[in-house]
């Protein structure tokens, strides 16, 4: 199937949309690949913590990321010392599970206010009208259960 990639620069404290849905719901994503990059490498250490939803994220993005929060879809967490000369480490998670609807992405430095870059490539598929239903029903479990 084909794959869809987005990109972009996050603020710390952003929160950024990335527009999914369709009328009928009849295409699902899935997350092949996740990474973040540090938008100003050397400048500031940096500690970012990037994470993908599945339901608008209302509020300051936190650095705390909770594996049992079913509408997580992805995190990573980056880290970077001021001194160019090596580079800390960075590591993403992210689940198998396809979805139908937009996703958000956060972001939140708990070291400093340094910006992060980040890419996500997303496999499209194409979702019989059960898997539909499945897929828009958990979302909207999800949204009501906050």
């Amino acid at each position: 199937m084909p794959i869809k990639s987005f990109r972009g620069k996050l603020a710390d404290g952003a929160i950024e949309t990335i527009s999914l849905h369709t009328n009928n719901g009849s295409k699902g994503y899935k997350i092949t690949k996740f990474e973040t990059m540090v938008a100003n490498p050397g400048a500031a250490s940096q500690q970012s913590i990037v994470k993908v939803f599945t339901i608008p994220q209302t509020g300051t993005p936190t650095t705390t990321i909770d594996f049992s929060d079913n509408t997580l879809l992805a995190a990573s967490m980056l880290q970077e010392t001021s001194s160019t000369d090596r580079f800390d480490s960075q590591n993403v998670i992210f689940d198998n599970m396809t979805f139908n609807q937009d996703i958000y992405i956060t972001h939140k430095d708990y070291n400093s206010d340094e910006e992060i870059n980040y890419h996500i490539e997303l496999e499209t598929v194409n979702l019989a009208l059960d898997e539909n239903t499945v897929a828009t029903l958990k979302d909207i479990r999800n949204i009501e259960g906050r």
